[in-house]
């Protein structure tokens, strides 16, 4: 592991698909062996397809680090993900 050395991608306050297609070249180019921090402390509408890609950014790789805001932590919730997005 590099210490310090983390890539970071921020979320738009709308993660619907058009975000989410835009969002995934660099999301993949951003993915290595070490965690690739996603602030999400700003979204306020989050879309299936986002909630696919994440956990699949979650998956990958050194997987991710989703920092979120409340209304992502609650769709999250809603949609049975916070375990897999968040622990």
């Amino acid at each position: 592991m590099t210490g310090g050395n983390m890539n970071s991608i921020t979320l738009p306050a709308r993660c619907d698909r058009a975000a989410t297609e835009a969002l995934w070249p660099e999301l993949v180019a951003a993915m290595s062996d070490d965690p690739t921090a996603i602030d999400a402390t700003g979204v306020e509408h989050v879309g299936q397809a986002m909630l696919q890609l994440l956990v699949s950014a979650r998956r990958s790789g050194g997987g991710a680090v989703i920092t979120a805001s409340p209304q992502f932590k609650e769709v999250a919730a809603l949609t049975g993900l916070t375990s897999e997005l968040f622990e």
